[in-house]
């Protein structure tokens, strides 16, 4: 799972595209084919295991709970905040994102 958070320096940036079991819903999600899936498509939460995107070296490890959508170019990006440590990272709206979640998301002030 792939975090773009606020300060991301896009050199640091590693493609990672891998399929994963949600930690939050169970659904088995394939990775997107096209870029890096940070999240799950159905219940939108994703783990906190990068300190920078795609390296995986966090130890956090934590559920990150999608609090929240901003405006990102002519798309959105979903505002996740860690469960365990309290991390907020950013992350584009995949394609087949669950939209009843993200129009939930979209009715929460961030």
């Amino acid at each position: 799972m792939v975090n773009m958070g606020e300060n991301m320096d896009s050199r640091k940036f590693t493609m990672k595209d891998e399929s994963f079991v949600c930690e939050a819903c169970g659904v088995k999600v394939h990775a997107l084919g096209v870029t890096a899936r940070n999240h799950c498509p159905r219940c939108l939460y994703s783990k906190h295991v990068d300190n920078n995107p795609g390296d995986r070296m966090c130890d956090c490890h934590g559920l990150m709970e999608p609090i929240g959508l901003e405006k990102y170019r002519d798309s959105y990006k979903i505002v996740f905040k860690c469960q365990r440590c309290g991390a907020v990272k950013k992350n584009i709206v995949a394609k087949d994102d669950n939209m009843d979640k993200i129009i939930e998301l979209s009715s929460k002030p961030v």
